[in-house]
């Protein structure tokens, strides 16, 4: 059976990966390749950012053995070939030194982060597309910081393309972050950030 049109990927990985490599600097880091589609992430806002570092530091608290590495371009190799850019990937110290390119590999990869941003495509990226393929590719949490709910949703237990765990805090409550991450993460300081 021939796929639809609105299957067919637009482009191919390896041409989308010659794209990224000739765009300029300021918008390499906005390019993702989702679904066989190519996406343009939105320019984070200050808010946007504020949480990630806030995320960054909780992680380094908690574990600081790993790191959370900010913009981490990974290969997110779901039924059709991706490239996903998360706002934040836990993993090991030093894990993705030797790895060639921008995209490395998600193996080793404890949690993908992602904060929504103020824009149309939010729910589809952040909600639909990018916890199918970070939980095809194996990825074992994927941490939501959904700020228009003002919640947290964890995402757990990969298998077959979805987290078969689903769990939603609202701004200020205690989540806990299943192993392999393995700690509580008390969001109160989120509320701050949402008014």
């Amino acid at each position: 059976m021939t796929p639809s049109f609105e299957e067919r990927p637009q482009m191919s990985v390896e041409d989308f990966e010659e794209l990224v490599h000739r765009a300029p600097e300021t918008l390499r880091n906005q390019l993702e390749f989702l679904n066989g589609k190519l996406e343009v992430k939105p320019v984070p806002d200050q808010v946007h950012g504020a949480m990630v570092m806030w995320l960054l530091r909780q992680c380094m608290q908690q574990r600081p053995e790993l790191a959370l590495y900010p913009e981490q371009g990974l290969k997110v190799p779901t039924y059709r070939k991706g490239r996903a850019r998360a706002d934040g990937a836990l993993a090991p110290l030093d894990h993705f030194v030797g790895q060639v390119g921008e995209w490395a590999s998600p193996e080793g990869v404890l949690m993908a982060v992602e904060v929504t941003s103020c824009d149309r495509d939010a729910d589809q990226r952040d909600r639909v597309e990018k916890p199918s393929a970070y939980a095809a590719a194996g990825i074992p949490v994927y941490l939501l910081v959904d700020r228009d709910s003002s919640e947290v949703i964890v995402h757990a237990e990969p298998k077959g393309g979805t987290y078969r765990s689903v769990i939603r805090r609202s701004f200020g409550e205690t989540v806990e972050l299943p192993d392999p991450v393995g700690f509580a993460l008390d969001t109160e300081k989120l509320k701050e950030y949402a008014d």
